[in-house]
């Protein structure tokens, strides 16, 4: 196999033409296989192949820089830098991540997690090189789905009018994880659609082609008339109006042409544009025929893309679907989500009411403030953000809704650890950006029946309110649940304790109460409050259930630094409660890729490692004593 012999890019450009398409087969099956067994992102990979194989074909990798925009189109990138032979363990724990790494290789010139970033990261790359004197090429491969969010305008703008040398090579595949929203969506959709001058120019070179002798030359010199005729069947006017040389739109599954283009932008004095076109899922029907589903896939069945297992309750969906009920008879209720209708579960809101839903593409800033603008009108909007994703709207948060007092709740998804997608996408910060800004209602419910109250509680609630929750949500069952509807910053004392009291937080009471558990098999009696409300806190349940104990625990699913244990203490502080205190919580460090579990049990915070630290603080605490 060709693709057992490519150590490095290098041994990428021995190859002829008809193997490189053989090893662009050959990525794609390892690309399908690997995924499909560890999960990851199929869709968009799987139509990057020819594009990447390109690149590196032609620029001279890692002096050339080539930075990926998220790195949702990274896995042929890793097999052709060295990293075939551990492909196998991609987004595993201690293995290959799933994005872009500088850590992992040289070739990964930016680490890669969040959208819409390539261009700047590439433009200051450019500039350092100009500054330096050096002569090596940038390339940002940026797919249509980041050119919603606003940070792509910002970079273009300012590298057009700078001038610099720089290449965007925009991968266009008409999809990114949901549809593309939005005016320039549509203006991509006239360039891509331009097929009488794709289908002119390749019937043009094909016929040219079976006539080595005259065909090439005459061909070359037909080229100097391309951008006439282009202008025929293409309207490229909004990147040239950026300062961009256009060129395209280029079919990304035509390698010799891809070379060929990429060749003559190689070395040009100016910033160039090349709009290449895709098919996102390419060489694997399931996902040609569903690539949305198969954008972020779990483990899955190769010969029918069926899941393996069935995953657990997703949060979103049972917050939709709720939202969507509540929505029938509450006109003010609309749905907002920042490109990911089907990761939030908020396709189901989309479903039961279009007039009110508003996917606004890769642009969380804008999604916060335009809800701001709804509800300063009398509407109800319920934003519908991933954690990771909602800290690009901190400044929106705090001066456009909070500081206006205004009654936008945010649905914070995949808070806490999320697993194999790595640092990047971690939900460790919520709590701590969050509790800090005045005005702000944090919960965070134990599982899907508390989940449930606490989004019926915000349909009433005046002000911003925060609900964050994980992907999956257990359910507890009735036997725990109280029977009364609880009210903004009440807590619930699950049980009572005389030696330790733990106020745990979201996904944490279940664990603390295991824990309780096993300290109960020591003979230590501890009890748990289901701390629901981080902002504000109960702190007449907090003074009274801490007075009398030896020990109090605070368990969060956040960074210690600025979390909901820094809270606690502040107010035993306050209260002058003199009882040693012990936080629990995530390290303030990026937590790496693994599965959830893994990481739980790696950052101590597994019911028997809890119960563990709580046994062993309160023997320091008799030894201090004796």
């Amino acid at each position: 196999m060709l693709i057992e012999q490519i150590h490095e890019p290098a041994d990428l450009r021995k190859l002829n033409i008809k193997q490189l398409r053989q090893l662009c087969g050959e990525l794609r099956a390892e690309i399908i296989n690997v995924v499909s067994e560890h999960g990851g992102h199929l869709a968009s990979n799987l139509g990057a192949v020819e594009l990447t194989v390109a690149i590196h074909y032609v620029f001279d990798t890692p002096v050339d820089k080539l930075v990926f925009d998220v790195g949702h189109q990274s896995y042929a990138h890793k097999l052709l830098t060295g990293r075939y032979q551990d492909f196998h363990t991609l987004r595993q724990k201690g293995g290959i991540s799933g994005f872009p790494q500088q850590d992992e290789s040289e070739y990964d010139a930016f680490t890669a997690g969040h959208a819409s970033t390539a261009i700047s990261a590439a433009l200051g790359m450019a500039r350092t090189r100009d500054i330096m004197r050096g002569d090596n090429e940038v390339v940002a491969v940026v797919g249509d789905g980041a050119l919603t969010g606003g940070m792509c305008y910002e970079a273009l703008n300012d590298a057009g009018q700078s001038n610099t040398r720089m290449i965007v090579v925009l991968n266009d595949n008409d999809m990114s994880i949901a549809p593309n929203v939005g005016a320039l969506s549509r203006y991509l959709t006239r360039l891509r659609q331009s097929k009488g001058y794709i289908a002119v120019k390749h019937g043009v070179r094909d016929r040219l082609e079976k006539h080595p002798k005259f065909g090439e030359p005459l061909y070359r010199a037909l080229s100097k008339f391309r951008n006439k005729i282009r202008s025929l069947f293409v309207d490229d006017k909004f990147f040239s109006a950026l300062g961009f040389k256009y060129i395209g739109p280029v079919d990304g599954h035509d390698l010799r042409h891809l070379i060929r283009v990429l060749r003559r932008a190689k070395g040009e004095d100016k910033p160039q544009l090349i709009h290449v076109v895709t098919q996102k899922g390419r060489g694997y029907q399931p996902a040609e025929d569903h690539p949305v589903t198969f954008h972020g896939v779990a483990p899955f069945y190769l010969e029918s893309g069926s899941r393996k297992q069935e995953g657990e309750m997703a949060s979103g969906k049972v917050v939709a679907s709720q939202l969507a009920d509540m929505a029938d008879n509450d006109i003010r209720i609309c749905a907002i989500t920042a490109a990911m209708p089907m990761g939030t579960g908020m396709d189901v809101f989309q479903k039961a009411h279009p007039d009110r839903f508003f996917d606004v593409g890769i642009a969380e800033e804008h999604a916060v403030t335009m809800a701001a603008g709804m509800a300063s009108q009398g509407l109800k909007p319920y934003v519908a953000i991933y954690s990771t994703f909602l800290q690009r709207a901190y400044d929106q948060i705090m001066v456009d809704v909070c500081r206006n007092g205004l009654p936008v709740t945010f649905l914070i998804d995949r808070a806490g650890l999320v697993g194999e997608d790595g640092e990047t996408h971690q939900g460790a910060f919520d709590l701590s950006f969050l509790r800090s800004i005045p005005g702000m209602v944090v919960a965070a419910p134990r599982d899907v029946r508390d989940l449930k109250k606490l989004v019926e509680i915000s349909q009433d609630y005046s002000g911003p309110m925060a609900i964050r929750y994980p992907k999956g949500c257990e359910d507890m069952g009735p036997g725990i649940q109280s029977q009364q509807r609880f009210s903004i910053g009440q807590w619930e004392l699950l049980s009572d304790g005389r030696d330790v009291m733990i106020f745990a937080v979201g996904r944490m009471v279940p664990m603390a109460m295991q824990a309780a558990i096993e300290l109960m098999g020591k003979g230590i009696s501890a009890g748990v409050v289901d701390a629901r409300f981080i902002a504000p806190m109960d702190k007449n349940l907090l003074l009274r259930k801490a007075a009398g104990v030896r020990l109090v625990v605070t368990v969060e699913e956040n960074v210690l630094a600025g979390g909901f244990g820094e809270g606690v203490l502040d107010v035993l502080a306050t209260g002058n409660i003199g009882i040693p205190v012990l936080t629990l919580g995530l390290p303030n460090r990026f937590i790496a890729q693994a599965t959830v579990a893994e990481q739980t049990a790696e950052c101590a915070l597994d019911a028997m490692s809890i119960a563990q630290r709580i046994h062993r603080r309160l023997s320091e605490i008799e030894e201090a004593q004796r």
